[in-house]
Parts: C-alpha cells; sequence; structure tokens
C-alpha cells in the first residue's frame, strides 16, 4: 500500500477516534461493532470467515481444503485460489450492503490464513493449517495474503488475518486451560518463522491470538507475543483480535486474573485491539477506574478504523476500484475452472504399483465404488467452509466421466466410524454388499478415510470425538475391515483417502497396489479425481505432512517439544514422507549448480537446475532444496526452497531458486539465529534427501556442499 496514503489514514483514524465520546470507541472493540451515525460510521461485524473459499453466508466457491492446497506445493495456485476468494467475498458483501444485510460473516475482514504448525497428526485442526513445515507454511500463507488482500495502491480488497497467535496446535479439548511450554529455539525455529514471513512479507493487516497460554501468558494478552515479538520486533502495523469468547478464558479457564474486568485490562493492555465476543464492553469501566490508559484505547481504536478506511468502507462506492465487482462475480464458470484445477493439483499419488493408474476406461466393463467416503459430500469440504451450488462426491464424478459406457457400481460399505449403516442392522450390515459388487467389478475404488464430523475443531457441531482431535491413526470403525474384505475379492484395487491429516495406512500399503490421497478436495473434488483416475492429468501433489506408522511413536500429545516430531526432528523412517508424491510421468534432475560454495552474512547464493520430463505424459513437479547442517546434534534436512514446473513429455527447463544466508541458519537455546561455521549439505531434487524417500520413488537427490567459514549472530532474540 501506498506509504502516502497509509499516512493520510492514520491521520483520520485519529481525526475519527478523537471525537468519539468513550462509550462509543468501547463500543468499536467488540466484533459486533456498533453504528455511530453522527460521525457517519456504519455498524460493522469484523468476523468473516474464508479459509478455502468464502464461508457460512451462503453459495461460493468451495476449494480444497488447506492442507490439501498445501500439498499442491504450489505458491502461484495459492495466490490464484485467494483472489478469487477475494472476488467473492467482495461481489457478496456489495449486494448484501445494498440490502442493509450486516450481519456475521457479511464483513471483508476475514480470518484466514491459519498459520498454526501441524506438529501432531492427532491434532483435530491440523487440515485448517499448511502442514507441519515453517517454511512450506510461510510460503503459502504469504501468498494466500497477497490474493485476499490484493494489489490496489490505495485500498485493500480484503484484510486477511494470521491465526493463532502462537505456539497452537491442540488438545483441542483442553485449548481454553492449556499451557503451551515451549523453548526460545522451538519458538522462533518453528511456530513463529511462518506469523514472521506472515507480517514482515505478506503484510497481513491482522493477527489472531490463540485460547492457550504460551510459557504462562494466555496468547491474547501476552506482552511476550503482542508487544515485545508482534509490535516492537516485527514492527506490526495492524489489529489484534482475539480468538472467540477467548478473554473470557483468563478468569475462567486460565486463572490468571480474577475478573472479567481483569481479564479485559490484561488483553487490552498488552495489545489485543479486538474482541471477538463481548467482554471489552468492560472496558468504559476499566478505563474509569485506571486499569486501562485511554491513550492505549485510542490507539486499539485507531488501527481497527485504519482497516475500515484501507478497505474504503468510508469512501464513496465510486472511488474504490473494487466497488465496480457485482453479485454476478460469484460463482462463475470461471471459478469452477479454477477450483477444478485446484484440485487435481492437491492429490497425492502414494502408490501405483504396476501402474495400475490411470485406469482404462476401454478396457473396463464394470467399476465398482465402495467404502463410506464413495458419496460424502461431508468428505468434500472439511471445515468453516461455504455452501457450493454443485458439489460431486466421488462416485459422482466417476459416474459422470464414464457416463453410459462402464457400469457404475457403488456401495457404502460401512459406516465412517460406527459398528453398522442402519441403526437396527447387525454389526457390518454392507458386508455381503461390498462383495456383490467387488465380484460383479473389474476394478474396485475404495473410498476411506475422515471428515469434518471426525477431525476438527472443539464444540463443532457433529464432531463424534467431542474435541475434534482423532484418538489414533486407524481407518475409523469397520473401514480397515472392509478394505481387507475388498481384497480378498482378487479385484484390482484402489484405494482413495480423503481426509484432512496423516493416516496409518500400512497395511493398505503391503496390500493395496494403488494409493492416493485426496484431502478434502471441495465441491469439484469428484470430478477432479475422476480426470487423475483415467489419466486426463496426472498427480502433483507433495505430502506437506509425515505420514506416521503410529501414534505410539509420537511424543505426548501435549509435549510441545519438536524433538521426535515431524520430518525436520523425528528419528524413525516414515512410512511416507513429507515431500513425497509420485506421478504417472518421470522427472529428471541434472546439471544442478551453485553460485558459490561458500556463504557469509548477507550472502545468496543462486541455485540452478535442469528439470526434465521424461516420460510420455504432461505433468507437474516440485524441486525442492533441502539445507542440512553437518554439525552433531542438529535437525534433518530442512526445506528451504522450492518451484513448481509444468512440462510437456520430452521438455526441460531450467529452474533458479535463491537461498538466503538464514536459510544455513539455526536457532541456538538462547533463540539467537545463528550462521555456525562449518559444513552445510545442500540437496537438489524432487523429494527430501531420507532413506524412505529414496526407497519408494528410486531417485536421490542432488548433494553439494556449502562452507561458512566463521560462526555469526545473524539475529538476537528479542525476549
Amino acid at each position: 500500500m501506498n506509504e502516502d496514503k497509509r499516512k493520510e489514514y492514520r491521520k483520520k483514524a485519529k481525526e475519527l477516534v478523537s471525537k468519539m465520546t468513550l462509550e462509543e470507541k468501547v463500543s468499536q472493540t467488540v466484533h459486533s461493532a456498533a453504528a455511530i451515525p453522527r460521525l457517519g460510521i456504519k455498524g460493522y461485524n469484523w468476523w468473516n470467515e474464508g479459509l478455502h473459499g468464502v464461508a457460512r453466508a451462503g453459495v461460493a466457491t468451495v476449494f480444497p481444503q488447506a492442507i490439501g492446497l498445501a500439498a499442491s506445493f504450489d505458491e502461484e495456485l495459492l495466490y490464484e485460489v485467494a483472489d478469487t476468494v477475494s472476488t467473492e467475498a467482495r461481489a457478496k458483501f456489495h449486494m448484501q450492503q445494498k440490502y442493509g444485510d450486516t450481519d456475521i460473516y457479511k464483513g471483508l475482514t476475514f480470518w484466514a490464513p491459519n498459520v498454526n504448525i501441524f506438529r501432531d497428526p492427532r491434532w483435530g485442526r491440523g487440515h485448517e493449517t499448511y502442514g507441519e513445515d515453517p517454511y512450506l507454511t510461510s510460503r503459502m500463507g504469504v501468498r494466500f495474503i497477497e490474493g485476499l488482500q490484493g494489489d490496489d495502491e490505495d485500498y485493500l480488497k480484503t484484510a486477511a488475518c494470521a491465526k493463532h497467535f502462537a505456539v497452537h496446535s491442540g488438545p483441542e479439548d483442553e485449548r481454553h486451560s492449556f499451557n503451551a511450554v515451549v523453548t526460545k529455539q522451538d519458538m522462533f525455529e518453528t511456530y513463529l518463522p511462518a506469523f514472521e514471513a506472515c507480517v514482515k512479507e505478506g503484510k497481513v493487516e491482522a493477527v489472531m491470538g490463540a485460547y492457550n497460554r504460551t510459557n504462562g501468558e494466555p496468547c491474547c494478552g501476552s506482552k511476550t507475543l503482542l508487544k515485545d515479538i508482534l509490535r516492537t520486533n516485527w514492527g506490526f502495523e495492524g489489529h489484534v483480535t482475539s480468538d472467540c469468547w477467548a478473554v473470557k478464558d483468563f478468569h475462567e479457564h486460565h486463572g490468571v486474573t480474577g475478573s472479567a474486568l481483569e481479564s479485559v485490562a490484561m488483553a487490552m493492555e498488552n495489545g489485543c485491539d479486538l474482541n471477538c465476543g463481548s467482554l471489552f464492553l468492560y472496558l468504559t469501566e476499566a478505563v474509569n477506574r485506571g486499569l486501562v490508559s485511554e491513550e492505549r484505547l485510542n490507539e486499539a481504536v485507531e488501527n481497527l478504523m485504519m482497516t475500515r478506511l484501507k478497505l474504503g468502507l468510508f469512501e464513496e462506492p465510486e472511488a474504490v476500484e473494487y466497488n465496480k465487482i457485482t453479485y454476478e462475480d460469484n460463482d462463475t464458470r470461471e471459478h469452477k475452472e479454477l477450483n477444478f484445477k485446484a484440485s487435481r493439483k492437491t492429490f497425492v499419488l502414494l502408490k501405483n504399483e504396476g501402474n495400475i493408474l490411470p485406469l482404462n476406461k476401454s478396457s473396463l466393463k464394470t467399476i465398482g465404488i465402495i467404502g463410506p467416503n464413495s458419496d460424502n459430500r461431508k468428505a468434500l469440504i472439511g471445515n468453516y467452509e461455504g455452501t457450493a451450488s454443485r458439489y460431486y462426491t466421488i462416485s459422482e464424478g466417476i459416474q459422470d466421466y464414464v457416463g453410459e459406457d462402464v457400469r457404475v457400481m457403488v456401495s457404502e460399505g460401512c459406516h465412517l466410524c460406527k459398528p453398522r449403516v442402519s441403526g437396527l442392522g447387525q454389526e457390518n450390515d454392507r458386508s455381503s454388499e461390498v462383495r456383490g459388487v467387488c465380484e460383479a467389478s473389474d476394478v474396485i475404488i475404495a473410498c476411506m478415510g475422515l471428515d469434518s464430523s471426525l477431525e476438527g475443531e472443539e464444540g463443532d457441531e457433529g464432531n463424534e470425538y467431542a474435541s475434534g482431535d482423532k484418538p489414533n491413526l486407524s481407518l475409523p470403525g469397520l473401514q480397515k475391515q472392509v478394505l481387507e474384505e475388498i481384497y480378498k475379492s482378487g479385484k484390482p484395487v484402489v484405494l482413495v483417502l480423503l481426509s484432512g491429516s496423516a493416516l496409518d495406512v500400512s497395511w493398505a500399503d503391503a496390500h493395496i497396489p494403488a494409493i492416493l490421497e485426496g484431502w478434502y478436495p471441495g465441491a469439484e473434488g469428484g470430478r477432479a479425481l475422476a480426470a487423475v483416475l483415467f489419466g486426463d492429468y496426472a498427480p502433483e501433489g507433495k505430502l506437506p505432512v509425515t505420514f506416521y506408522r503410529s501414534t505410539e511413536e509420537l511424543p505426548a500429545f501435549t509435549d510441545y517439544s519438536m524433538k521426535g516430531r515431524t520430518y525436520r526432528y523425528m528419528e524413525q523412517e516414515a512410512l511416507y514422507p513429507f515431500g513425497y508424491g509420485l506421478s504417472y510421468t518421470d522427472f529428471s534432475v541434472r546439471d544442478v549448480s551453485l553460485s558459490h560454495d561458500r556463504i557469509g552474512a548477507g550472502d545468496t547464493l543462486t541455485i540452478k537446475a535442469v528439470l526434465k520430463n521424461e516420460g510420455h505424459k504432461k505433468g507437474a513437479e516440485t524441486l525442492q532444496v533441502y539445507v542440512k547442517s553437518c554439525a552433531p546434534q542438529t535437525p534433518n534436512a530442512q526445506l528451504k526452497a522450492l518451484l513448481k514446473a509444468e512440462l510437456e513429455p520430452g521438455e526441460e527447463r531450467e529452474l533458479q531458486v535463491m537461498l538466503s544466508d538464514k536459510a544455513f541458519a539455526l536457532r541456538d537455546e538462547q533463540g539467537d539465529l545463528v550462521m555456525e561455521a562449518g559444513t552445510y549439505n545442500v540437496y537438489v531434487g524432487t523429494q527430501q534427501p531420507d532413506k524412505r524417500s529414496r526407497e519408494l520413488t528410486g531417485k536421490v537427490p542432488e548433494c553439494m556442499t556449502v562452507s561458512i567459514d566463521q560462526r555469526t549472530v545473524l539475529e538476537k532474540c528479542c525476549i
């Protein structure tokens, strides 16, 4: 945004606030902000959701869930999706305003993206994130924010919000009282980098505090997080919002304050500007009693007015270019096409023994589709979802694709998590149907996994496990039993997993020839999956999370130390590693070169490599660069650069990525960012350099060494 415009907005915000009474100022600090007609300020509801499409306010494009978008490993796709989300947001907002509708979920301030680190696969909200890696999460988060906020010099298209700040990833049922204890090293190396990138690179307009405490301080009233790190160290200039009703947790569950009044004072004085909830209405009393300074309240309301000014909400309509967007720009054919593209780019091919995929329609007479996610709309969309004008489940997508040419037989197989489908039926009451479909079919598409009733946010309606977290990594209910029954039929089987997180599919890996992870693929998911299964497109997704073999190999869910967690610190072998994903075609990486083999503070390293499509099918591949310190007791190789390219058969392209000095630096125990003298391995390829990835792909990334001559502290810890 233009700096002169920013200064103009700050001046206007100060003027507006100076004309408000104390009660009027306080009325602006809750999510359902009151109108102040005498100042030309309309009522405004700050609470809106746009995680993967405009949510909870009627029809809009429902894109793949965030974890699936992350699996695309495609920064530009994230920008395209978010740009479309913000177009639809404007389209719906202008229509709603025309008819005086200022309800919840009807504003231009979106509480997305969720850039928490998915550190444990049991966490129910992990599918809202971009996975387990700070670098990948940073890149996806920044591009999503840029797409939401637009590139106008004077106005924001919509306002994005990075959440939940910080050190937040379950357990859901303890989040209102939980204290996440974390070292400075883990905090700054794992939990904060994505937020820092969102603030410094993405210029995110808002940051939302988390429910939990971090090292004893409630996040929505944490001096360390909100003042020392966010404002002072990172220079954040937007507004901070609490999570919903999080401020009352201070006294009701965390026990760090004795009353609502004290909680409100703690949150406001430590940098929380907006309360999702109504507790901030106590601010009138807090200011009158000297618990909160009016100067601090003024600052908070100025920050909020700034956001509304940047959105053009106080301007004449014709002054803002984005006001030309009309309701006809919502849910368009072009947006459906982008949704289809996004969906097909998220699928990760985990196994393809004997090249059973892609399927050849002309050689099939009957296809069997079996499993509780065969025709499950809920498994398309994840949570924080909108309403699509049309959904394509897996069975619908395949039936539409093959038309009258191939017979399709469908069976639910079993309930998603219960022992029977019909309430009065015997256990496993679809077993005969499963056998019948198998016997009649040439190939079986087994549709298993989860949906948002099994993994999601604590308190969400319909959570089977109450908290929203998973008790383990197993396929729930009778799904594995049904899969074993399908396998016994002797027919070729393709396992399609729809889930928002890693599952233990060790048995399937040993027995089923083809496995594809489809995440929650959006409203176009069934269409997109059919097009990939039958070879119109090659799968191109990569895993943004590790698929472990069981929860037994994980630390306690409540342990926030990164030791033994995620691909960066795990010691055991993964079932399927982070960064892994197969294609229908084959890619090679050659002629890898580094601009120099030594690096010092302030230097940048350029890596060039030729990526070639060696196969007979068009496809896309991601060049992945990992860095590993050769010193003992340092993390495993970590992702530090990526670049995606789509190539025709036989086509090759020279790709170029950059590594800054920070790519070689690690946080020490004090939280300082340090480049240690020594040798570093730089791996350039299409996967991690770990043993399991090599086994699965038969490929080995190119390894080159870089030296650092002297120890340099690049950044002192700010707390």
